[in-house]
């Protein structure tokens, strides 16, 4: 699959679920690829790159045009927040209170970020569950140093498609209920589906998908 291939196919998933292709945008998970080849996927237009390891990320950030836009998308240590802030403009895993605190203490400006939701079955997944998901955004929301914007979420690595939907759709609601608990705030970012299940994702309401290996396939 190449960077455009995948590109046709968000928009393939999105006109088969009724929706607009221009609804989502496309995160390219950039970890562990060399700069040649993030280059050379910037040459064609894309300008948001994610990244989970802090200093891939401050390399990249030092090598690569400043017009990039960087995500952390990983699960975020409490002792790498402070290097990894002043680099970044959408914190995708916040999952736990302690990283709240740290973001608490360490953020200087304002930080756009999505609360973690586990949907899937895998023990190894982070994230807030279900029923504390509610209690949580009250505490986000009212950090001044925070903006939250949405939900993230990864279904379970299974080849049953059925529950991948599954989880995805139980996000989406969730997403919903987000939406309407704060009606005054801009929660638009709904962060799910990666290289092996995006299209379900766009297909169950995904407004980001996060795919890296499927666009470096061919290069």
């Amino acid at each position: 699959m190449s960077y455009e291939q995948v590109q046709e196919r968000i928009a393939q998933a999105a006109l088969r679920a009724g929706r607009k292709p221009e609804e989502i945008t496309l995160l390219v998970v950039s970890k562990g690829q060399p700069i040649e080849k993030i280059q050379a996927i910037y040459a064609k237009g894309q300008r948001l790159f994610g990244e989970n390891r802090v200093q891939e990320l401050l390399q990249k950030k030092l090598h690569l045009p400043p017009d990039i836009a960087w995500h952390w998308i990983g699960h975020l240590q409490t002792n790498k927040v402070k290097a990894v802030l002043p680099y970044i403009q959408l914190l995708h895993a916040v999952d736990r209170e302690s990283l709240l605190a740290e973001l608490a203490k360490r953020a200087a400006a304002p930080l756009d970020c999505l609360i973690e939701v586990k949907v899937a079955q895998e023990a190894t997944k982070h994230g807030i569950t279900p029923d504390q998901l509610m209690a949580f955004a009250e505490r986000v929301a009212a950090l001044p140093v925070l903006r939250l914007r949405g939900l993230m979420g990864m279904a379970t690595l299974t080849t049953d498609q059925a529950q991948v939907r599954h989880e995805f759709r139980q996000l989406y609601k969730l997403f919903l209920q987000l939406q309407k608990a704060f009606p005054d705030r801009p929660i638009d970012i709904l962060s799910m589906g990666m290289s092996g299940d995006f299209e379900i994702a766009v297909e169950e309401g995904s407004t980001l998908v996060r795919v890296g290996s499927a666009v470096f396939e061919d290069m």
